[in-house]
């Protein structure tokens, strides 16, 4: 059990007040970010600046109140025109930069969007839409583009808004915090777009939670690594600027550990195959460099001293911190189900990780594992926006309650954009959003999640096995890579079988494994794991994967395209 420790933040429940805590700042440094070879920096008072003249030249443009698109890479131009069409009141539309050309037109004519923010590489993607579109007027571009009667610089825009604020100050839209504000398209796993629509009370609330709720200070630095559209990383991003954090930015993947080493990061937030890679790169590189078994030693020598209150382990694990900048003690992790071997491993390191959960629909957070009661395995009690209930189906093999995740509160969206059948599924009669994710909670209200209801596996037998569960077991092998857990059906047609889907380990098997070897090093593996496992839920098939699985843009795997 670990200390409770005061939270430091300012409790917002509007754009305005948001707005506030940021000029409060002041001076601080906001974003780092790469530019070029060199890196530049931005202060809090800039960035409020760049907001307010973006939202007045918004208004200058007649844009005040309408829809607006934001897409493109990780920018502190991408954060200040989110925050400037809220501050102008109008409708902020987050779009996922690696989505192909007609995806995004179809979505902003959907959403009825009158404008667009892009950032750098999105001009070729908006082609089409640039030539001919039924909905949209202006394209917005933050690079210095050749201005027409349709593209204008966003720095001409910001240039009108300076010129309107000079005459007078632009006020901050004080609208009703339930008025729609955020318009997501979200195509989870299943492959269908929805688009889910949330208000200010949502954001702010969500916001005010992850503060409450997740062991960040004001003199922390986080480094932003998950695309912006994502709710999940945009509401850590705007946690982090209410606190009054340096973000740094990462510009590209390649690059990762190159701008961990110059931001020096004391926390991150990350998905679990994020955590899961760096991991591994640990491990292979102390066994590439005969270090494995000394560094296992050291785990054993320095978990038995912090029995007896001697935490050396900044000290002897400097080597692996320095990899992270030097100053990394927190992770917070998201968006998909973490091995909880993982929790333990950093854990041992000197870097404490925190699960938390969410959905988009939810602004995205339900729950977090609090720092200072973490249980291995759960993804924590519900965080203070909202009630977390189980809709029961079954009393599960641990003896708990077990079925649906159902949510009300706060963070609860306003519903999906025109589609009133999705809306009848997405709610129960009594008004709680149904997640589609299957857990218990324990006598303290600690979330575990098992699996997802569209996932599910049934065997000839009628028992139920959720691939999540298998794919945390299988994760533990360090051979495999990625993996997939699926249901064939045997030669009889009958009969269901467990298959795991593997690709192996490239820091292993490097970028063109050798499958033969892979397969007997895996299957050897996986008959070991089997011995542990109940008899329905062995394993009965392995099969070896050519390429990596197809990815969202946060790392999860499109388990709806897995053969």
């Amino acid at each position: 059990m670990g200390r409770k420790t005061e939270r430091v933040f300012t409790k917002v429940s509007n754009i305005k007040e948001y707005m506030d805590v940021l000029k409060s700042h002041g001076d601080k440094v906001l974003f780092r970010y790469p530019v070029g070879n060199r890196y530049e920096s931005m202060s809090y008072a800039t960035f409020c600046e760049q907001v307010m003249n973006t939202a007045a030249g918004f208004a200058a443009l007649g844009l005040a109140g309408k829809r607006i698109a934001v897409i493109g890479p990780t920018a502190p131009e991408w954060v200040s025109s989110y925050l400037a069409v809220l501050v102008s009141g109008g409708v902020i539309i987050p779009m996922d930069k690696e989505l192909d050309e007609a995806a995004i037109a179809g979505f902003l004519a959907t959403a009825e969007a009158e404008a667009i923010v892009y950032g750098k590489g999105m001009k070729q993607k908006l082609a089409g839409a640039i030539e001919s579109h039924p909905t949209m007027k202006l394209f917005i571009s933050m690079e210095n583009e050749e201005e027409n009667e349709k593209i204008l610089p966003l720095s001409k825009v910001i240039e009108k808004g300076k010129a309107a604020q000079a005459e007078a100050p632009y006020p901050i839209h004080d609208g009703s915090t339930e008025e729609l504000a955020v318009m997501l398209f979200t195509s989870g796993t299943t492959g269908t777009a929805k688009c889910v629509m949330l208000c200010q009370k949502n954001i702010w609330s969500t916001l005010v939670s992850a503060c409450s709720t997740v062991e960040f200070f004001p003199d922390d630095t986080i480094v932003s690594v998950l695309p912006l559209h994502h709710t999940y990383e945009l509401i850590c991003v705007l946690s982090g600027m209410d606190y009054g954090h340096t973000i740094g930015i990462n510009d590209s993947l390649a690059h990762i550990m190159k701008n961990f080493a110059e931001y020096k990061p004391t926390g991150l937030v990350l998905v679990p195959l994020f955590i899961t890679t760096m991991y591994n790169r640990i491990m292979t590189k102390a066994k590439s460099s005969g270090k494995d078994k000394i560094l296992r030693v050291m785990l054993a020598v320095s978990g038995a001293l912090r029995k007896v209150g001697i935490d050396l382990r900044r000290v002897f694990f400097k080597s692996v911190l320095e990899a992270f900048g030097g100053r990394l003690c927190k992770i917070v992790s998201g968006a998909a189900p973490l091995n909880p071997e993982m929790v333990k491993a950093f854990d041992g390191f000197g870097i404490t990780i925190a699960e938390g959960y969410g959905i988009t629909e939810c602004s995205p957070l339900i729950s977090v594992n609090p720092y200072y009661a973490l249980k291995k395995g759960s993804v924590g009690p519900a965080v203070p926006s909202c009630t977390v209930r189980i809709d029961v189906r079954e009393t599960n093999e641990k003896g708990y309650e077990e079925g649906e995740i159902q949510v009300k509160g706060d963070n609860v969206m306003l519903g999906y954009y025109k589609n009133e059948e999705e809306n009848k599924r997405a709610f129960t009669e009594d008004g709680w959003y149904r997640t589609g994710d299957v857990g218990y909670m324990d006598k303290d209200g600690y979330i575990y999640i098992t699996g997802r209801l569209k996932s599910v596996i049934v065997l000839e037998n009628g028992k139920n096995v959720f691939p999540e569960e298998i794919e945390e077991y299988l994760s533990r092998i360090p051979e495999i890579g990625e993996c997939v857990a699926v249901g064939r059906k045997a030669e009889d047609g009958e009969t269901v079988n467990l298959c795991a889907l593997v690709y192996p380990n490239t820091e292993i098997y490097g970028e063109t494994p050798d499958k033969e070897k892979a397969y007997a090093d895996i299957n050897a593996k996986i008959t070991e794991l089997n011995r542990q496992l109940p008899t329905f839920k062995k394993i009965k098939k392995l099969e070896i994967v050519d390429t990596p699985f197809e990815k969202t843009t946060t790392r999860k795997i499109k388990r709806h395209l897995v053969k």
